[in-house]
């Protein structure tokens, strides 16, 4: 297998936009090629097999996702109260909304796990991993809740933002700040005082 870093992250992201172009079906080492634009054959030269590229494309989505160190720190500005919350939440609408592409093809990928064993249990171990660390950060940085309030969050969040993307026309962008908001006052417990 080739070693080019750079080219090896350029075909996943070329496999992620296929991904949620064309679904899983779609993903095949001459698509990712055309769209990566590189010769033929250049995306099997990079992995041993389709599975190997779907669970490297999961992978890759789930580094794109990440916050990144501005944003993390911005998060911890001022009081950590509901509103801090309900903020947190808006941003991580807005920041997957900004890379639709890759959550589409995480869609993808999750769907396609239910008949893959392989996908499955690397999907199932990073989930579980963010889930661990939101839980861990919420509760290490004091914002109010604990592991249940980050889980109900994570779920209700994660379904919005499937609606958003998939069915856009089923909730205005006013109203779907207004579930965020909801979705934070009926899972976040009030400030205590």
């Amino acid at each position: 297998m080739r070693q080019n870093q750079a080219r090896r992250m350029a075909l996943l992201d070329a496999a992620i936009d296929v991904l949620a172009r064309e679904g899983a079906r779609g993903l095949t080492f001459r698509a990712v090629d055309a769209q990566a634009e590189v010769p033929g054959g250049t995306t099997s030269n990079y992995f041993a097999s389709r599975d190997d590229l779907l669970t490297q494309a999961g992978s890759r989505i789930y580094e794109h996702m990440q916050p990144d160190v501005a944003t993390m720190a911005k998060s911890l500005e001022g009081p950590r109260d509901r509103e801090r919350v309900a903020g947190l939440m808006h941003d991580l609408v807005d920041r997957i909304g900004a890379y639709s592409v890759g959550y589409l093809a995480l869609l993808e990928l999750r769907l396609e796990a239910t008949r893959r064993p392989g996908l499955r249990a690397v999907l199932t171990e990073q989930v579980k991993a963010i889930i661990g660390a939101n839980v861990e950060y919420h509760v290490g940085t004091g914002l109010p809740g604990d592991a249940k309030t980050v889980e109900l969050l994570y779920l209700a969040i994660n379904w919005l933002i499937v609606e958003r993307l998939t069915l856009p026309g089923v909730f205005t962008e006013d109203r779907m700040r207004q579930l965020v908001d909801g979705a934070v006052e009926r899972i976040v417990p009030a400030a205590e005082g």
